[in-house]
């Protein structure tokens, strides 16, 4: 490989939250660090040389984006996954949460019901909570070892107060890829039912072998209309503490709509290092993904095998995306407290709890492997001597 993936990197005393911020999650300093999800890599270099140039200049006043952020943005989604989008469509966020929190007092009112499909990202839930909606939990189907939308549960639960409907595609924390098939069903569930979809696709640039991202608006022009979709390079080049979250929203009534709640919040504001991150990030990193793609499948593969033929108690889905696995651990016979203690006490990894993301997360933990391979390994051999010692 070109870039050294294998590098360990110090990432203490740096502001990370995943490293330093270790002691106010879990109430202790020894814990090897796998809950955040963001990468134990350094980003593409090309990124770094854009970065570093522009913080050289030394002003760092308020800035703008010029045609060629759009244009980088434009021309990653045509290559990537063949999908169109228009400039005027492009909006920024400080973030997925945020940008779903804008969309949900946008196109809902106090009292409308929002469905998710969980076990799902755990700050949905607050995004429609604390705005005073309701959350409609279309459990996903877990069945041998996969998972998959329960479409006769959704039916059942859709009634007039139903408007608004958030997909996470690549699935976070199963790491599921949605298929064609699966997206073309639901899309059409949503537009025979007038439900807005806010489809999440920030792990969009993490797809492993055999698998497609296909953003459901690309779908069709009816389903383009009615879905307000959510990336960027966060995920992918390891950014997200720049806060480069874009939004598309090609139909004007819901872009109008999203930016009346944009402005009066006052987030619509640029970053200057954000810009320059994701313009280089879109017009000379795709060499370094790919090659980061294939070091993370080669974890996902390491990290199965090694469980599969040491610690028989643990059960792993195979992502299919992303770079967080979802190890299942009800064989343990362990309540939610007692797995996140033994978690902390015994394995000494910090984890994200399963029970966090909702229905069907109990006695499930969230395991980052976007990290160098001996880092990984130091973390299965703790899993597999813990659940031995049992």
């Amino acid at each position: 490989m070109k870039y050294d993936f294998d590098k360990i990197i110090e990432r203490r005393n740096t502001h990370s939250e995943k490293w330093d911020g270790i002691y106010e999650k879990f109430g202790t300093n020894d814990l090897l660090p796998m809950w955040e999800a963001d990468l134990d890599f350094f980003t593409a270099p090309c990124i770094k040389e854009a970065v570093t140039k522009r913080a050289e200049h030394a002003v760092y006043g308020y800035t703008i984006r010029e045609d060629s952020f759009f244009e980088s943005i434009i021309n990653w989604q045509n290559r990537r996954n063949n999908w169109k989008i228009e400039k005027e469509w492009i909006r920024n966020s400080t973030g997925t949460i945020p940008a779903v929190s804008v969309a949900v007092n946008a196109f809902t009112k106090p009292g409308d019901k929002v469905i998710i499909q969980d076990p799902v990202y755990y700050r949905f839930f607050d995004s429609i909570t604390l705005n005073g909606r309701h959350v409609v939990h279309n459990t996903m189907i877990y069945e041998n070892g996969k998972y998959f939308i329960d479409f006769d549960d959704l039916k059942k639960q859709v009634d007039s107060r139903v408007k608004m409907l958030v997909l996470c595609n690549p699935q976070n924390p199963v790491g599921k890829v949605f298929t064609k098939e699966e997206l073309i069903k639901l899309g059409e569930f949503c537009l025979e039912n007038d439900i807005i979809i806010v489809s999440d696709e920030i792990y969009s640039d993490n797809i492993f072998s055999g698998h497609k991202h296909i953003p459901i608006a690309s779908l069709s022009k009816e389903l383009e209309m009615t879905t307000v979709t959510l990336f960027g390079p966060g995920k992918g080049f390891n950014l997200s503490g720049l806060k480069p979250t874009i939004i598309t929203i090609a139909n004007p009534k819901l872009r109008e709509e999203y930016d009346f709640v944009s402005q009066a919040m006052q987030i619509m504001l640029k970053n200057t290092f954000s810009i320059e991150a994701i313009e280089a990030a879109y017009n000379c990193g795709e060499e370094w993904l790919d090659e980061c793609n294939k070091y993370l499948e080669k974890n996902r593969d390491f990290m199965i095998e090694y469980i599969d033929n040491n610690v028989p108690g643990v059960k792993i889905i195979k992502p299919e995306g992303t770079y967080i696995a979802w190890l299942d651990f009800n064989n343990l016979g362990m309540t939610d407290k007692e797995l996140e203690k033994f978690a902390i006490e015994k394995i000494k990894i910090g984890f994200k709890y399963g029970y966090t993301f909702g229905n069907g997360g109990s006695g499930f933990q969230r395991i980052n492997f976007g990290c160098p391979q001996s880092m990984l390994l130091d973390g299965l051999q703790r899993i597999e001597k813990a659940v031995k010692n049992l």
